[in-house]
């Protein structure tokens, strides 16, 4: 079955609006586990606008599941993290300095080097490493030429046209999947996923291994309840 990796970003971003402690981002990983989630992710930015360093470092002491960390590995600082840290999984994200979210995938035929040598730092620490990927032919078959273990497709382009014409918003993510598979490539999912369009997503999403889901998990889990709504978006995933 496809796993679900809990984004608690939200979390942080709610605590430093008032400063302290409340709510408390560690308790929120720990609950996310006890709730039934196969993971959790995090996404510090070098502004430490949400998740900060340190609570990433924390955060990694209480990890029962899998452990994801999320960024930009031309930050030196994040990379000194990660190393740190060691996570499970590490998400390669090309994020610009100041960016609100996540916006795109790599060019993985342009930053082909770049991402061949960042990729082995990671993967000899012993880190399996994702990279985010637009739903092309051409990315895909690019990413499996750095040596990643897994890709994640990009899926704000499948959620903004999902309303729409379902079909016509999965055919891309399926046939890129398809592709991930043939090249040895793991495939997660992340962005814009909610319980709207999740089943749909994982029921036509071949080999899918992992989503990860943040905003609109814990925007539902403010009318929801967090256990329950983590209960509700795994059972989308069945």
């Amino acid at each position: 079955m496809t796993k679900l990796s809990v984004n608690i970003n939200k979390f942080a971003t709610l605590r430093n609006s008032r400063g302290g402690n409340n709510p408390d981002v560690v308790k929120a990983a720990i609950d996310a586990q006890l709730f039934g989630a196969d993971g959790v992710t995090v996404h510090p930015r070098p502004d430490e606008r949400h998740i900060t360093y340190n609570d990433t470092k924390a955060i990694k002491s209480i990890i029962t599941t899998e452990y994801n960390i999320e960024g930009n590995p031309t930050e030196q600082k994040f990379v000194d993290l990660v190393l740190e840290t060691k996570p499970h999984q590490v998400t390669l994200v090309p994020d610009a300095l100041g960016q609100l979210t996540s916006d795109h995938g790599w060019d993985t035929i342009k930053h082909r080097d770049y991402l061949i040598n960042i990729i082995t730092v990671f993967k000899n620490a012993g880190i399996r490493v994702s990279i985010f990927v637009d739903p092309v032919m051409e990315m895909v078959e690019g990413a499996a030429q750095t040596g990643t273990d897994r890709i994640e497709l990009y899926t704000e382009g499948y959620a903004e046209q999902f309303l729409i014409d379902r079909q016509a918003a999965i055919a891309p993510y399926k046939t890129a999947a398809i592709k991930a598979k043939e090249l040895g490539l793991g495939i997660n999912a992340g962005h814009d996923l909610d319980l709207n369009n999740l089943k749909f997503f994982a029921q036509n999403i071949p080999y899918l291994d992992e989503v990860s889901i943040g905003h609109a998990l814990v925007c539902d889990a403010i009318y929801l309840g967090y256990e329950n709504t983590i209960q509700l978006y795994k059972r989308q995933l069945m």
